[in-house]
């Protein structure tokens, strides 16, 4: 880290010149891990186990310099292993506070789903209102405050479903596939070579400046416009029992501006939109039991609006 401060676009470079050193993918993950962070915004990495989803996202929380902590989800966690919870401190014959790892500034949950639903809720206010209430009294939580979690597919054992007001806390979900054939060989060649470790790019500080400049973003009401009749779109979709709602709509509209940021944009254009429709939309939306037969996916869905709704500039009028 030097003393001036970053812009986005030196940081974004930064960044992945640091996870190249352990990540071994496509840099469009990366960068929507980088626009959940400047959005701001929650991230839920999605894949088959051993495709590096905890490898990138430890490395990409070393890179933002902030406190982090690691939850191992399981079957047997508790609500206070997060939260944390009063202890008797038997020297003053008091109860103090035992702080749970949700209190650090990047906490990093990993296989998120398999924890049972009463363990998952538990992220419910800190992720909304980065807050938690522990017996009655409300604690902030750090700022800046960053959730990345994984999950692994409901068709592995073991795993429970997320319940749907929480899956729609995260500002965008990213499907993590199997590596292409080029970089699985990569990957086989370089396994046992050392490397120098993962080094931090940015800090609190900067990352609450980052995340002004993107708020300073431009978006035009016919940019607004657009956002709103891809949303409804998905709600008038015959597939979908439970389309994008306002709280998506605004969450694409933020995460547009991080990245018209990060690309050095000073105003949201129709292609920053049309790039994050899907990881914003496709994870918030509800399919009817006959679509989830025909194997029918949210992301379908997008697609389907993308190319039916149609973006109308001033010139269009």
């Amino acid at each position: 880290m030097t003393d001036a401060p970053l812009t986005a676009a030196a940081a974004r470079e930064a960044i992945h010149r640091e996870l190249a050193r352990v990540y071994i993918g496509p840099a469009s993950v990366v960068d929507l891990l980088l626009t959940a962070l400047l959005a701001p915004g929650h991230a839920l990495l999605e894949g088959v186990p051993g495709v590096a989803k905890t490898t990138l996202a430890k490395a990409f929380s070393t890179t933002l310099g902030c406190d982090f902590r690691r939850l191992q989800f399981t079957p047997d966690m508790l609500p206070a292993d997060i939260t944390g919870s009063y202890i008797l401190n038997l020297r003053d014959n008091d109860f103090v506070l035992r702080r749970g790892p949700i209190f650090a500034h990047v906490v990093l949950g990993d296989e998120i789903n398999r924890a049972p639903a009463k363990t998952q809720s538990a992220l419910l206010e800190a992720m909304q209102e980065r807050q938690v209430t522990i017996e009655g009294e409300t604690l902030a939580l750090p700022d800046p405050f960053v959730v990345l979690a994984t999950q692994n597919p409901l068709e592995q054992e073991g795993v429970y479903p997320l319940p749907e007001a929480q899956v729609d806390r995260f500002l965008m979900k990213l499907v993590m596939g199997y590596p292409s054939p080029a970089d699985e060989v990569k990957m086989l060649a370089t396994y046992d070579h050392p490397r120098p470790p993962v080094q931090p790019v940015l800090d609190p500080a900067s990352i609450k400046a980052l995340r002004a400049a993107a708020e300073a973003v431009h978006v035009s009401e016919a940019m607004q416009v657009y956002i709103v009749a891809l949303a409804r779109h998905t709600r008038d979709h015959r597939r979908v029992r439970l389309g994008a709602s306002p709280r998506a709509s605004l969450a694409l509209m933020r995460a547009a501006k991080a990245r018209a940021l990060l690309d050095g944009r000073d105003a949201v254009l129709p292609d920053h939109v049309r790039a994050l429709a899907t990881p914003v939309f496709a994870h918030r939306l509800v399919m009817t039991p006959e679509a989830e037969l025909d194997g029918v996916e949210g992301a379908d869905v997008v697609r389907d609006a993308l190319e039916r709704v149609r973006y109308r500039g001033p010139a269009d009028r």
